[in-house]
C-alpha cells in the first residue's frame, strides 16, 4: 500500500504553548488507524491537522505527495462525538445538503436534474447506512445511534478518501456501539477508505484498527506543563485484531510494549 498521508516533523503551537511536536508518521491508504491516549495529548488536534482546520507551525502534512492546504476539502470526511447534523431538515435534506455543498459551493444549493441526482445519491447513501426507512424524519425524531448513522451519511456523500472520526461512538449504549462497529468496518471496506478514528475506548481501537497510535508527551516539566508537546509515542501495526464481540472487561489482555519511530531528537 503508498502512502496517502505524510506528516514530516510536524509541530502544532499556540503562543508559548506547544500541543504536538516531532509528529514524523507516514500512513498508508485503506488503513484504520485508531488513535489512543490520555486527554490533553493532541489527538483531536492532530485529526483537525488531517482535516485542513489547522494548519503546523512547522513541519508539513502532504497528501499524495503534495503539501496539504489549511482547508477542508471534499477528499476528508468527518465525524464528531456530537451529532453534527442539521436540525431543521430531514436526513434526506441533511445528507443532499452536503452533496449540494460539493457541486455547488457558492450557493449550496441544486436545481433540474442535478437535485433529483443528488437525491437519488443521498437516499442511497441513507439505506446504505441502515436509514432507508426514515428519510423524512428529522433528528429529534431519531435515536442517538440513527443520527450518528445520518452523520456518517453526510461525510461519505461527498466520497472522500480519508474518513476522520473523533470519539464517534463515545455518547452510544453498548449494544448500539457494537452496530455502529461493524457498519463502520463495512463502510471501511466497501469504501477503500483511509480512516483515522481518535478514542478513549482502548478496546475500540484494537478492534476496529489495523494501526494503533499512542499519543503522549515524552518529556514533561511540572513547572511549565505548556512547555514540551506530545507525540505518537507507541506505532503498533495489528496484525490479530480483536474480535468485535471482545467484552470490555479483558483490557487486561492488552499491553503496549513496542516504542514507535518517532525518535526524540
Amino acid at each position: 500500500m503508498s502512502d496517502l498521508l505524510a506528516f514530516d516533523n510536524v509541530w502544532l503551537e499556540y503562543g508559548d504553548k506547544i500541543v504536538l511536536e516531532r509528529v514524523n508518521l507516514s500512513i498508508a491508504e485503506h488503513c484504520f488507524v485508531s488513535i489512543v491516549g490520555p486527554s490533553g495529548a493532541g489527538k483531536s488536534s492532530f485529526l483537525r491537522l488531517a482535516l485542513g482546520q489547522e494548519s503546523p507551525s512547522r513541519g508539513q502534512i502532504l497528501l499524495d505527495g503534495k503539501i496539504l492546504t489549511p482547508e477542508c476539502g471534499p477528499d476528508r470526511g468527518v465525524v464528531f462525538q456530537r451529532y453534527s447534523v442539521f436540525p431543521h431538515l430531514n436526513a434526506l435534506r441533511n445528507v443532499m445538503f452536503a452533496r449540494e455543498c460539493v457541486k455547488a459551493p457558492f450557493t449550496a444549493r441544486l436545481f433540474g436534474a442535478a437535485r433529483r441526482r443528488a437525491a437519488e445519491e443521498a437516499e442511497a447513501m441513507l439505506i446504505e447506512v441502515g436509514l432507508g426507512d426514515s428519510l423524512h424524519l428529522y433528528p429529534s425524531q431519531l435515536s442517538g445511534g440513527m443520527q450518528q448513522r445520518l452523520a456518517i451519511a453526510q461525510a461519505l456523500i461527498a466520497r472522500p478518501r480519508v474518513l476522520l472520526l473523533d470519539e464517534p461512538f463515545g455518547a452510544l449504549d453498548p449494544g448500539i456501539r457494537q452496530d455502529m462497529h461493524r457498519l463502520i468496518l463495512r463502510l471501511w471496506e466497501e469504501h477503500g477508505l483511509t480512516v483515522l478514528m481518535v478514542t478513549h475506548d482502548i478496546i475500540e481501537a484494537f478492534k476496529l484498527g489495523t494501526r494503533v497510535l499512542a499519543f503522549d508527551k515524552r518529556r514533561i516539566d511540572p513547572h511549565a506543563p505548556h512547555r514540551f508537546g506530545a507525540t505518537a509515542v507507541y506505532d503498533l501495526p495489528l496484525t490479530n485484531k480483536l474480535p468485535l464481540d471482545t467484552p470490555d472487561v479483558s483490557v487486561s489482555i492488552i499491553t503496549i510494549d513496542r516504542i514507535s519511530n518517532n525518535e526524540e531528537g
